[in-house]
Order: structure tokens, then C-alpha cells, then sequence
């Protein structure tokens, strides 16, 4: 049997596993450890295995996930979710649909915080939503403007799902990051704009809030958010100026969050310092664990020849390289619905990542519209993570249904701002091209 039966054979398994409930990280070993051993044979397979496991988990790049991850859950203990709720609420609460509004905003500093999209969604449907329901805000709207802003966590830095990008493409991750910055507050804009459009059109969507507050209060309001602001200014003019490498500003924001929460909480009793340290090893074992599988999965399909043949049929088309944009973001759209993104990024690179390198597109490029394909894929059904997540965290006040409802003018802005940043990619580039 040729290697590109073997493979496609290996590529039909890995999707039967996943659609049958496999997890995706054991589906992508398996299927690639005996893909691998059918290629070379048992013995060659083994060896490289051996230097898969052994060249991954001994890369320094690795420390960033779970410093990341640790700085998001110590912003968490510390209550900064409240503090930047209260602080957008009283600047633009007023306003028709100034609650989604507020939260968004929120919810766009706090996952700047957090990196961590579920996270996210968490804390501000558990602050937000039984605000705008109790003053009348139609479910819909209040459910998925939550959903939605939850996954700006994954494009602001510091943001765990660029550093996994940049490990998948070896990429430069510092760039990564700071190409999130500006399309990750530019997305906050859009959806704003989104739920101002959709109340403009349907008033009935979102009463005015009664409540107004003086510009005394509003001013006083900064206070709360400045901390955290501090911080990710801190974080980027660091890695802007190359003060800090990834890894030192992951260092540098976890303490940082520790020391606000270890305040906040009045001692260590309150930060729960064993558990979010567990919380953390846990979460960062399965990105490792996804990652390491996902490289596996790599070497097999390199070994079987299908990246190769894949990426020579896409770049020989006879078409503009933007039709082949066009269906990378298509495939990946569709792929996001039936998975979470670490999944979706470890199947879809070895044969993307090619093809764009090869039409002449930047890498840190693809990696900021890759991630922001990811955005929209988890608020899409019928996987949807973070709608789940907002469902589950509301304690029954809006139903699934509610939530995907409500999300046809988000998932809109998210494609009008694909758009955007295919017509202007230096809202991208404009930074790490600038960065020392």
C-alpha cells in the first residue's frame, strides 16, 4: 500500500475517532504512532516518538502556556472581572444595550487578563447576565454578547492559543503576541458596534438603564480597572520593546496577579493558592498534551506524503491566492464547529501553515486570522464551547437555544472583521514589524 493510501486511510480514522467521542489528543497519537509504524516500521516509528516527546516537552517556549495560564487564574481569585464590569458599566451602562456593551468591554480587559476564553465566559455571565435580564434585556442578546466576548481572550495577549500556534509553526511567539493587540481591540470595537446596530434596529432588545452615575463616579471608576490596565501595558510595552521575552512577561504578569489577589483577599487563605496551582498543572498538562500529540500527528502525515500533496493541489490551482484563503477559512470554520481550538489548530497546520507560507502570506498574519477563524468556530454550533459554558454558568436563566439565537449579528462581525484584516493586514503587522 502507498504512503498516500496510508495516509489518507490515517486521516479518515483520526475524524472517525473524534466523531465517535474519542478524546482528540489520544486520537491524534494513536492514529499517528500506527500510522508512523505502517509507514517505517515498528522500530523506526519508536525512535521517532522518542524525539517527538523529547524535542517538545524540553522547549523552553513551553513555560509560557502554564505562567499564562497562571496569571489567569490569579486575575480570577483577585476579582479583577468585577472591578473592570463596574468601571465599563458606569462609563456606558446608560446607554441602550450599554450593559452587553460594558460587558464586552469588560470582558475584552479581563481576557487580556485571563487568556483563557471559557474563563472569560465564566466570570461575566456569572456578573452580567442576571443584570441585563433583571433589566430587561431580551435573553438572546445578553446570552451571546457574553459567548462572544469570551473569546477575545484568545487574540488579546497574553494569549495561550498564539503561543500554541507558534509552536505548531515555529513562529516567532513574541510576535504572536503583540500581532493579537491590535486586531483583539479592534474585534471589541466591531461587536460593539454589532450590539449598538442590533438595538438601533430592534429597540425592544435592550431598555435604557435607570441607573446614571456623575463624572466623579465614572472617574473614580478608573481606579478599579487600573491595576489590570497597568499590567497589560506592562506586559506589551515589554515585549514591544523587547524588555521582556514571552516567557519573562509570563513571569512577570502571574506575579504580578498574584500580588493583587494576595491584596485583595487579605492573605493566601483567600487566593486558594493549592487549588489554582492544580487548576493550572491541569489545564497546561492537556495543552501539552494536545500539542505533543499534535506533532505526532505531524510527522505522519509528512512521513505519508498527503501535507505535501494537499499543499501542491491548493497552490496549483489556477485561481487567486485569495480563493485559497477562501477555503482554508472555510475548512476551518467547519472544523471549529466539532472542535475546541487546540484540536482545530493541531490538525488543520501541517497542511495549512504550508500552503500560506507557500502564496506568500507572513506567518504571524495567518496566525492572527487563523485564531480569529477559532474565535468564531467556538460560539458556532453544534460544538460551540463557550455557548455551552454561558448556558451552564446562568443556573437555567437562558436555554442553548437562546444563546445560538442570539449570535447571528456577532458571528457577522467576526467575519466583517476577517474581512478587514485581509483588506488591511498591518492592523496585524503593524507592531511586531515595529518591535525591537
Amino acid at each position: 500500500m502507498s504512503g498516500l493510501a496510508i495516509g489518507a486511510i490515517g486521516v479518515a480514522a483520526l475524524f472517525a475517532a473524534i466523531l465517535s467521542g474519542m478524546h482528540v489528543m489520544v486520537a491524534l497519537g494513536l492514529v499517528g504512532a500506527v500510522g508512523m509504524a505502517a509507514l517505517v516500521g515498528t522500530k523506526a516509528a519508536t525512535a521517532i516518538l522518542g524525539t517527538v516527546f523529547f524535542d517538545t516537552t524540553h522547549s523552553f517556549h513551553f513555560s509560557v502556556i502554564p505562567l499564562f495560564l497562571l496569571m489567569g487564574f490569579f486575575a480570577m481569585r483577585a476579582g479583577l472581572g468585577e472591578d473592570l464590569f463596574e468601571t465599563a458599566t458606569r462609563w456606558f451602562g446608560r446607554l441602550r444595550g450599554g450593559l452587553a456593551i460594558s460587558t464586552t468591554l469588560g470582558a475584552a480587559a479581563f481576557g487580556a487578563a485571563s487568556g483563557s476564553s471559557v474563563g472569560t465566559a465564566t466570570v461575566f455571565t456569572r456578573l452580567a447576565l442576571p443584570q441585563m435580564l433583571d433589566r430587561g434585556h431580551d435573553p438572546r442578546l445578553a446570552s451571546a454578547s457574553i459567548a462572544i466576548a469570551g473569546t477575545l481572550a484568545v487574540m488579546i495577549p497574553p494569549s495561550a492559543l498564539m503561543v500554541v500556534y507558534g509552536i505548531l509553526t515555529d513562529s516567532s511567539i513574541g510576535a504572536l503576541l503583540l500581532a493579537g493587540f491590535l486586531p483583539g481591540m479592534l474585534f471589541a470595537v466591531v461587536l460593539c458596534l454589532a450590539i449598538w446596530l442590533a438595538v438601533l434596529r430592534r429597540p425592544e432588545l435592550a431598555p435604557h438603564s435607570g441607573q446614571a452615575f456623575t463624572l466623579r463616579q465614572k472617574l473614580a471608576s478608573l481606579r478599579l480597572a487600573g491595576p489590570l490596565v497597568a499590567i497589560i501595558a506592562l506586559i506589551v510595552a515589554g515585549l514591544y520593546t523587547g524588555l521582556f521575552t514571552p516567557t519573562e512577561a509570563g513571569g512577570v504578569g502571574a506575579f504580578a496577579t498574584f500580588v493583587m489577589a494576595l491584596v485583595r483577599n487579605r492573605g493566601l487563605r483567600g487566593v486558594a493558592l493549592g487549588p489554582t496551582l492544580v487548576e493550572t498543572a491541569q489545564t497546561s498538562a492537556m495543552i501539552f498534551g494536545i500539542l505533543i500529540s499534535a506533532l505526532v500527528f505531524s510527522k505522519f502525515l509528512a512521513l505519508s506524503g498527503v501535507a505535501n500533496a494537499v499543499g501542491g493541489f491548493l497552490t496549483g490551482l489556477d485561481v487567486n491566492r485569495w480563493v485559497i484563503v477562501a477555503l482554508v477559512a472555510l475548512i476551518c470554520l467547519a472544523l471549529g464547529m466539532m472542535m475546541d481550538a487546540p484540536a482545530l489548530l493541531a490538525i488543520t497546520l501541517p497542511i495549512t501553515h504550508p500552503v500560506m507560507m507557500k502564496l506568500g502570506f507572513d506567518p504571524v498574519w495567518f496566525g492572527v486570522f487563523v485564531v480569529l477563524l477559532v474565535e468564531i468556530g467556538a460560539v458556532s454550533p453544534p460544538v460551540g464551547i463557550n455557548c455551552f459554558v454561558v448556558q451552564s454558568a446562568s443556573g437555567g436563566r437562558v436555554t442553548l437555544e437562546q444563546v445560538f439565537a442570539g449570535l447571528v449579528p456577532f458571528v457577522l462581525a467576526g467575519l466583517a472583521m476577517l474581512v478587514l484584516l485581509c483588506a488591511f493586514p498591518q492592523i496585524a503587522l503593524f507592531l511586531p514589524e515595529t518591535m525591537r
